[in-house]
């Protein structure tokens, strides 16, 4: 029987001779990790075999990169894989996990039913309290806050986290919500801003959060950024990082010059309405904004040149109100009508 295929999509992966990192198209079945250098390529560029495998996540060996996990096989060969944001690592690691341990009992991979137990469970898992935290009404509030002639969007205080955590019961008291924040910041589910809370979390202590006011902290994947007062023009520039994220993920967009396609991790912000894509194996500084006020967008069959990089399937174009045309590719067709209507919908509430 052919092994069931169980996930498939982009991911940003470590080269096992150099220290380069790209995106692949990766493939998870029962039995393996298939990688590809290209969607359509019809043989992979590596396998990893599960049976005996382990998994980490998160993988904290990189410093500064973020929502990385390790898989290291049998015969101890690490492989890291990157995705472009926590929910996606949250799938990719669930599915991993379970195929291992199917593998383990000799069962075929099925998946768990997703309906939550009302009762929590008494050892508090991360994953479930990170979820919590973010929830927009009964979480974390994320504030714009001014410290030392700079303003941190979408933050909080290490204070208020440890207040948050005592008032929802998930602790008895301040030093063990302080335990449990720095379990948060340990795992990568919760990052510093500002030199304070960033010298707390290089610290040598064994509670590197710090529970102070001045302390500011921001979720993983949130809009979060930074704004200094040097002109107007860098405050006009950040104007458009205001917005809440409304969708993220990696798609193929084709370029504008030389017309061939490559993997961008792309952001959609809405108020203002903005979609910015990245080179999701570098850095955090985009690679340029698509204005969407105003932007028409549709799913199309057919684009221009893009049959001669063997792309086809799953194509949408954006046109802006200033007539630029953006081709891009979704992994499936039911991605793509979600991207659609994300588009659509911001598209017509953002400014």
């Amino acid at each position: 029987m052919e092994p069931q295929e169980i996930r498939e999509g982009y991911l940003v992966k470590k080269g096992t001779l150099l220290n380069s990192w790209r995106a692949v198209w990766v493939v998870l079945s029962e039995d393996g990790v298939e990688f590809y250098k290209k969607k359509t390529d019809r043989s992979p560029k590596g396998m990893i075999p599960l049976k005996g495998a382990t998994l980490v996540s998160p993988c904290q060996d990189f410093g500064k990169r973020m929502l990385v996990f390790k898989l290291t096989t049998d015969k101890k060969q690490d492989h890291f894989f990157q995705a472009s944001h926590m929910e996606e690592r949250e799938f990719w690691v669930k599915d991993i996990k379970r195929a291992i341990t199917c593998l383990q009992g000799g069962k075929r991979f099925a998946r768990k039913s997703t309906r939550r137990s009302i009762r929590l469970p008494d050892k508090i898992n991360l994953n479930e309290l990170y979820t919590l935290m973010k929830d927009q009404d009964d979480g974390v509030k994320e504030l714009k806050l001014e410290q030392e002639n700079r303003v941190f969007n979408h933050c909080f205080t290490g204070a208020t986290v440890v207040e948050w955590l005592i008032s929802k019961e998930k602790a008895r008291n301040r030093p063990e919500a302080l335990m449990l924040a720095t379990g948060l910041l340990n795992e990568g589910f919760l990052q510093p801003a500002g030199d304070m809370a960033k010298d707390g979390a290089e610290g040598v202590e064994q509670t590197t959060f710090l529970d102070q006011t001045h302390a500011l902290y921001y979720f993983a994947d949130s809009g979060f950024f930074c704004e200094g007062y040097s002109s107007d023009e860098d405050v006009l520039v950040k104007e458009e990082f205001r917005g809440n994220i409304i969708k993220q993920g990696c798609l193929l967009k084709q370029g504008h010059r030389r017309k061939n396609w490559k993997v961008r991790k792309f952001i959609l912000r809405d108020d203002p309405a903005y979609m910015h894509y990245y080179d999701p194996s570098k850095g955090d500084d985009p690679l340029g904004s698509i204005h969407l006020r105003g932007s028409v967008v549709t799913a199309v069959e057919f684009v221009p040149d893009a049959k001669k990089y063997d792309i086809d399937g799953n194509l949408f174009e954006i046109i802006t109100s200033d007539e630029v045309h953006y081709f891009l590719q979704a992994a499936t067709a039911e991605e793509r009508k979600e991207w659609i209507k994300a588009i659509q919908t911001v598209s017509k509430s953002g400014k």
